[in-house]
């Protein structure tokens, strides 16, 4: 008897917790049982049993240049031949870092991690550090990986999950995260009239996407750099999505704006585990051996998630020019889109900010968490399914991103308004 999507979870569950390594891919928000996949190929993924689907998930955001690129597969199997892990100095590390900061402007020193959590958790005991304070702002719905102090009150997996907070972080650290509704200014500036000569750091999604994407109002973030550099705060942006999606940069490059620290991950580690924080000379400098503020990590630039890495980045820096074209389809994609749900009296609100997109089935803009939440997450539901079983892959969450890639073609676009037009009869 041929197995289905039920079988592989049960079997998983029995071994792993909950069935999977990070729980958005156990679908509880959308019912029924995860598929498995087997294998990607360009802007396609395969399931256990065959069955292809248009993906605009991308590994969460990372494949930008499409799955399975040759060239960078061809360089992480030529250097995996060479060794996986050495857990000493190696040139692609340098290379990495000197690509890196001369397309970041404010990144002058930077520094390897193995994931962005590492990434935002070392930014926030950078903060600490340098500063000497200890409390620290974050934004509602804005995720930062799970380390404690950054998980109050985050989007993506939490919010789907109905978990404002976990079980496990100390009341006592929480209370050192102060919390401000994303794009309110006059809730920033109350804040930091109150606590400004104690927050160590604020720390931002320039564009939010993990309580689905919802960018910046206009002003918000030249606010938010004015007003921490003018109370020695350190302002950090968390680019781990955004960074190289855009531009060849971060979004940091497009708003001109220079944070003290940025976080990066996803696109940098070309589909490998990868995260990096850097910023001015100054605070980075801080950091042991140099500083005495620890921080460390056996597999922080590997081999492989360099080459992967620095292959794509070098990819990316001869499409420095197309990455209008990638935002030209993903509009063309979201104004079809709009339309099919217009003509079929379905209220929703897409945003789009260049080559990422969240539809919410709601009436009206969304700005912020509070009213991202207000979607109807189970009409999000029956439409996931609807377009999965017309062969769509997207995320399993009201609250995720969608990502295009250089891999998507117009025929992709074509089959994906197709998708959506045959769902939208049974919505």
């Amino acid at each position: 008897m041929k197995k289905t999507g039920s079988d592989y979870f049960i079997k998983a569950r029995q071994v792993i917790s909950g069935g999977v390594n990070s729980p958005v891919r156990a679908w509880k928000s959308v019912g029924g049982n995860p598929v498995f996949v087997s294998q990607a190929k360009g802007s396609k993924i395969y399931d256990v049993s065959g069955k292809e689907y248009i993906d605009y998930v991308l590994s969460w955001g990372p494949m930008i240049l499409g799955h399975a690129h040759a060239e960078v597969v061809a360089a992480i199997r030529d250097t995996a031949s060479k060794g996986t892990s050495f857990g000493a100095p190696t040139l692609i590390e340098t290379q990495m870092a000197n690509l890196i900061s001369a397309a970041i402007p404010s990144i002058e020193l930077l520094r390897m991690t193995s994931s962005g959590t590492e990434a935002a958790m070392t930014a926030i005991r950078l903060a600490r550090g340098f500063t000497g304070r200890d409390l620290i702002a974050k934004f509602d719905g804005c995720y930062h990986g799970h380390s404690d102090s950054l998980l109050t009150k985050a989007g993506s997996g939490m919010a789907t999950l109905g978990i404002p907070d976990s079980p496990g972080v100390p009341a006592q650290l929480a209370r050192l995260t102060l919390n401000l509704p994303y794009n309110d200014t006059g809730a920033l500036e109350k804040a930091i009239d109150k606590y400004g000569s104690r927050l160590a750091a604020i720390i931002v999604e320039p564009v939010a996407g993990n309580m689905g994407v919802v960018p910046p109002k206009r002003g918000f973030l030249e606010k938010l750099r004015k007003l921490t550099a003018k109370n020695g705060i350190v302002l950090i942006f968390d680019e781990v999505i955004t960074g190289f999606r855009f531009t060849f940069g971060g979004y940091q490059n497009l708003a001109g704006i220079n944070p003290d620290l940025t976080c990066l991950g996803k696109i940098i580690g070309g589909g490998m585990p990868v995260g990096a924080i850097g910023g001015k000379r100054k605070i980075m400098e801080k950091l042991a051996p140099t500083g005495d503020i620890y921080q460390a990590g056996t597999l922080s630039g590997n081999p492989l998630a360099m080459i992967a890495g620095l292959t794509t980045l070098k990819i990316l820096k001869t499409k420095k020019s197309s990455f209008s074209a990638l935002d030209e389809k993903t509009d063309q994609l979201c104004h079809h889109l709009r339309k099919l749900f217009i003509s079929k009296g379905i209220a929703t609100s897409i945003n789009r900010v260049h080559s990422m997109f969240t539809i919410f089935f709601q009436q009206g803009p969304v700005y912020d968490w509070n009213t991202a939440r207000k979607s109807d997450t189970k009409m999000f539901a029956r439409f996931f399914h609807g377009m999965l079983k017309n062969g769509i892959w997207l995320a399993p969450s009201q609250y995720e991103a969608g990502f295009l890639s250089f891999a998507h073609t117009d025929n992709d676009i074509d089959k994906t308004i197709n998708a959506c037009s045959e769902t939208l009869k049974n919505l």
